[in-house]
């Protein structure tokens, strides 16, 4: 009931807003004076990529990371080389990902390493699949159900985190932004199992509890937000090709939602939060509002704010007006 309220107070806010005419947006225990903001452009372009991410003020420090989906092959909706690459360039990133946990075309690294080639990521910047030479495990404090999250053993190469996601429906999440990223997607392969599994299997990723599942997702975001420290990962998501399925779908259905935008947050929370209000109130979101209400997708988000990842609360600040 309490989700439902909450896409109910969203869909009247953003829809008489237009995406932005508002200063704070209220939700349950929030405080004010801790209110993350999420940074917003309609401009889909390697420009509005650029302005969202500087409107965040963040300075990375070190060896930066830019964490990404590469794309299952062959026509998944993963962001393209010509819309990120100004800004990992300007950043110095290297590109990061992990192999995944189901059969496909990257579940190992020799084969992985030839979509990345194909998919054009070779051409942007360095690449490095971090579980390539297996794992490392982060510490969960105060998770719900995990006490252990696995990524990949090169995680700790790197000082600071830009976490990039397409913000897109997913098959057993019922939606993909940045907690999705930073929990399966920097998970190793073996992370990928135990998150899945919901911390009761490390080699199969099939058959775990759902609501475990979930909040598996929340608490291995957690981890690794904490390790890091919060001041050194930033997250931006792109509303565009937003169909039901994930880029690890190498086949997925046809988008019914026109492109909305870009956001930018420091909080990981906080920025799918804005994401699911603006699908809420799109065209043509059946498909996938349903998808969401299937998988109880929306718990994800209950569950890292009730851990302390992040604020549903956020204030919406609109580039573009």
């Amino acid at each position: 009931m309490k989700s439902l309220l909450y896409i109910g107070l969203a869909v009247v806010v953003l829809a008489a807003a237009g995406f932005g005419g508002y200063s704070i947006y209220k939700h349950y225990n929030a405080k004010e004076n801790e209110v993350p903001k999420v940074y917003f452009t309609r401009d889909i372009s390697p420009a509005g990529l650029m302005r969202v991410y500087k409107a965040m003020g963040w300075t990375p420090h070190g060896r930066v990371a830019v964490k990404m989906s590469t794309g299952e092959p062959p026509r998944s909706n993963y962001l393209r080389p010509e819309l990120i690459k100004e800004l990992v360039q300007s950043v110095n990133g290297t590109i990061v990902e992990c192999n995944t946990a189901y059969d496909g075309a990257r579940a190992q690294s020799a084969e992985h390493w030839k979509v990345i080639k194909e998919h054009g990521f070779f051409d942007v910047a360095p690449v490095d699949i971090q579980d390539e030479d297996g794992d490392m495990a982060l510490p969960v404090n105060g998770g719900n159900v995990l006490t252990e999250n696995y990524v990949g053993s090169h995680f700790d190469n790197y000082d600071s985190y830009l976490v990039l996601s397409h913000f897109k429906g997913h098959a057993m999440a019922g939606f993909g932004g940045a907690i999705k990223n930073i929990s399966i997607g920097l998970g190793s392969r073996m992370g990928k199992c135990w998150i899945h599994s919901g911390g009761t299997s490390k080699t199969n990723p099939w058959g775990g509890e759902q609501i475990a599942f979930l909040e598996s997702m929340a608490d291995a975001g957690k981890s690794v937000v904490e390790h890091l420290g919060r001041e050194n990962i930033v997250f931006i998501n792109v509303l565009n090709r937003i169909s039901i399925d994930c880029d690890c779908n190498g086949n997925p259905a046809e988008p019914d939602i026109h492109d909305i935008g870009i956001l930018a947050s420091t909080d990981p929370v906080a920025v799918d939060q804005a994401g699911i209000d603006m699908v809420s109130v799109a065209d043509g979101n059946e498909a996938l509002m349903n998808r969401i209400a299937e998988r109880q997708g929306l718990h994800t988000l209950e569950a890292a704010e009730q851990i302390g990842l992040g604020s549903r609360t956020y204030e919406l600040v609109d580039l573009d007006k």
